[in-house]
């Protein structure tokens, strides 16, 4: 089942999902938000970045990190990778984690618990925040005889950031003030956080512009610095370099990629990529999740409902936190149907972009040397 537009399924959760709720649209709109973020994180990890993920980390501004912004997702580079056994009794802690790296004996750890005793799962969880990067632990595996985990090293600085927002006017308002904010907020931010500057021509289009070691600039074409930076073999003469994609997805009103609203055109100019999670593809994703659900995707399922019950507890469903069997479901889904979850997203800039591009260049990103 497919639906109509984004607020034709909202109204549909609303009525099956959130009955409880004093306001059921708004809660199915914040669970919407939340749906955007799950698919954003579980299309990153099937694309074989996850280890480089920092989840709600603060980005500071280019040269001037006495302004930071949280960022859904940011991409580091890795300094080093450990592989870690332990055994499988939760809670899963730093501190239990820290006994099997020796490069952690001397070093205070956070009270994270990566796994709690409730069988929560705490997507990319900092064990530590050293100088130089965070330290950052994620389960592969966890059975009854072990627990295997990959612990990294990253670099204070990413490669590349991700928001999610959803933007457009929603249903029964004439306008949507909150949105456009939203939009001009992820648009400052895009702008503000990288080494790479924008200048718009009197011609409608850009110029990039960096600054290199020597004090010199490189000056050109946005397009054609940005692809120069990306194919440089170090960070070293392009630093602070950050590439910036957003995903959005919409309130409904009939907007997509060929047709903008302003909000699109104000985060189309701003972010390197925008990605547009169409109403098709959050449709069927949620239609098999809850409205029609899938064996496959049961556990996950369950994990949702427990979160939105309207029952006091703990959310077992978001970016941050997982219910370890719902993630162990959404991971083989994602990993499973990544060429059908690819085709949920269309491109609205750059115009000649492909998803396919887009990978390549985050995974030579991810391989520069430090």
């Amino acid at each position: 089942m497919t639906f109509e537009s984004v607020d034709v399924l909202q109204r549909t959760l609303a009525d099956t999902v959130f009955q409880y709720a004093a306001d059921r649209k708004k809660a199915a709109g914040r669970a919407l938000g939340t749906l955007v973020e799950i698919v954003t994180f579980y299309t990153l990890c099937s694309w074989g970045l996850r280890d480089h993920i920092a989840i709600e980390r603060s980005v500071p501004e280019f040269a001037n990190h006495d302004i930071l912004h949280n960022v859904e997702f940011s991409l580091h580079p890795i300094r080093s990778l450990y592989k870690v056994e332990i055994p499988p009794s939760p809670p899963i802690t730093a501190a239990k984690i820290k006994r099997h790296l020796p490069f952690l004996h001397d070093v205070d750890v956070k009270l994270t618990q990566v796994l709690s005793s409730d069988a929560m799962k705490r997507n990319a969880a900092v064990l530590v925040e050293k100088t130089i990067g965070p330290v950052i632990a994620n389960i592969d595996t966890l059975n009854d005889s072990q627990c295997q985990l990959t612990v990294g090293e990253l670099s204070t600085d990413p490669f590349a950031i991700f928001e999610c927002k959803r933007v457009g006017v929603e249903e029964g308002m004439n306008k949507g003030p909150q949105t456009i904010e939203k939009a001009k907020q992820g648009s400052y931010v895009a702008q503000s956080v990288s080494s790479l500057q924008k200048v718009r021509l009197r011609n409608g289009q850009f110029q990039g512009v960096i600054e290199k070691p020597d004090g010199s600039f490189r000056v050109g074409y946005y397009a054609e610095v940005l692809r120069e930076i990306i194919n440089a073999p170090s960070f070293s003469e392009y630093a602070g370099f950050i590439l910036t994609v957003g995903v959005v997805s919409n309130h409904g009103n009939g907007f997509t990629s060929d047709n903008y609203n302003k909000e699109l055109l104000v985060l189309a100019q701003s972010y390197d990529w925008l990605l547009f999670l169409t109403d098709i593809g959050l449709s069927q994703f949620i239609d098999r999740l809850l409205l029609n659900p899938t064996q496959e995707l049961m556990s996950a399922r369950e994990a949702f409902l427990k979160s939105y019950s309207g029952k006091a507890g703990k959310n077992r469903f978001t970016k941050v936190r997982m219910d370890i069997h719902a993630d162990e479901t959404l991971r083989k889904y994602f990993n499973t149907h990544i060429p059908e979850v690819e085709r949920w997203f269309n491109i609205i800039s750059p115009r000649d972009g492909t998803l396919k591009t887009l990978q390549t260049d985050l995974r030579r990103l991810a391989e520069k040397s430090l």
